[in-house]
């Protein structure tokens, strides 16, 4: 089976992920800057899923652009994927509405780690399916950076009963991780 459907597929449910997430956030009580002010919180955990679902999408079209063939293995793994990251918008709404407390921070946390969990798992079934020696295997080797980013995960969660601003930068530090490019599957395809 061809990868284009999942592609699409994911594609949509992207889409809709980020809708629903932006018309989550609740506008500002009043017309000045402060009433903007006091909303930075909720806008501050808007644009981290939005960038996090960003990355999720971006890697994901590079990841099926380098993948030959999918199975329901694949597809099994990439709804896992998608359905942790489907809880972004709820994850945005219950920080809001419990200011930022420990327990919903640490959740985030948790549904944007189980979101790379799904994400490996899924590149984890297409290498199996195209076997260790096609263009994802190649291209992914070790992914010490996805590695990174769940220890990153799993230490802010943690983190988040101890002051839930250090996890905050610490979710932060795993975004602008992946804001850098990682090119080595793009590099894949073209070669």
């Amino acid at each position: 089976m061809k990868a284009g459907r999942l592609e699409a597929f994911t594609d949509g449910v992207v889409a809709i992920i980020i809708t629903i997430a932006v018309l989550e956030l609740p506008v500002p009580h009043g017309f000045d800057l402060a009433a903007l002010r006091a909303s930075a919180p909720i806008l501050f955990a808007y644009v981290l899923s939005f960038i996090n679902v960003g990355i999720y999408w971006n890697n994901h079209h590079h990841l099926l652009h380098a993948t030959d063939r999918i199975d329901g293995s694949v597809l099994w793994a990439n709804l896992f994927m998608l359905f942790w990251l489907s809880l972004a918008p709820w994850i945005i709404r219950w920080l809001d509405e419990s200011d930022f407390a420990a327990m919903p921070t640490a959740a985030f946390g948790f549904v944007f780690g189980m979101a790379a969990i799904g994400y490996f798992w899924t590149q984890a079934r297409i290498i199996a399916v195209n076997g260790r020696d096609s263009t994802v295997a190649q291209a992914v080797g070790s992914d010490r950076k996805g590695k990174i980013s769940l220890v990153l995960y799993a230490t802010a969660i943690v983190a988040a009963f101890v002051s839930p601003w250090i996890s905050d930068a610490l979710y932060v530090a795993v975004a602008l991780m992946w804001l850098i490019p990682d090119r080595r599957l793009e590099r894949a395809v073209r070669s």
